[in-house]
């Protein structure tokens, strides 16, 4: 599967399929130069990233990151220079034990052969992907969600799970509150095959407040 997808091609299918969404499609910018599907990775430093921003906020988990680097003298989180770091090593970062024990099973899985690599998830279907990767310990589905949307570009990918989406639908169909994750599941039918676009939409619509 080739990474990302024509954005232009989207925006006409949201634009035709949902006209409330597509007025706020029109009032929110959403900045395309920003999305990195065509970018080289490593998903083991991605997945890394993901499970340092954990329930922290950006600052904090930024900060905490840049200590980890540090320490190992990589800017790039490698299931080696992961598994040369202990607990401890991890921990007077300002990682957390969970994190700690997430990260260590993140590079035991990379260094088995266990982990797909990007040219293997290029073969894969979502479902697959997002089952192989949450065999890791500290990985959920909105992790894998995450790899799929920013790095993979895959064009049908709605977070139910995930609270901004569900905030921007809020704003977008006026309701007076979240909608559950099977409203979503069903209003995202509307945005098939590009539901990936639907949600970057509602997350900026979510960032950007009620009217």
């Amino acid at each position: 599967m080739a990474r990302g997808f024509d954005l232009v091609v989207a925006h006409d299918c949201l634009r035709r399929a949902d006209g409330r969404l597509a007025d706020w499609m029109a009032r929110v910018a959403l900045e395309t130069d920003s999305i990195r599907w065509r970018r080289p990775f490593d998903p083991v430093d991605a997945l890394a990233r993901s499970i340092l921003y954990q329930q922290l906020s950006g600052k904090a988990a930024a900060t905490i990151i840049g200590r980890v680097e540090a320490a190992c003298g990589l800017r790039t989180l490698d299931a080696e220079a992961l598994s040369s770091m202990s607990e401890a090593d991890l921990r007077a970062c300002g990682v957390s034990r969970a994190k700690a024990l997430a990260l260590a099973d993140l590079a035991a899985h990379a260094i088995r052969g266990e982990l797909p690599s990007t040219r293997e998830m290029a073969r894969m279907s979502d479902d697959v992907i997002i089952e192989r990767l949450t065999r890791v310990r500290g990985i959920g589905r909105w992790t894998a969600e995450m790899l799929l949307v920013f790095r993979l570009g895959r064009p049908d990918v709605l977070p139910l799970d995930d609270l901004g989406v569900r905030k921007g639908l809020q704003i977008v169909d006026d309701l007076g509150e979240l909608p559950s994750r099977l409203e979503l599941a069903q209003r995202g039918e509307t945005w098939a095959p590009f539901r990936t676009l639907a949600a970057l939409y509602l997350w900026r619509v979510a960032d950007s407040g009620s009217p």
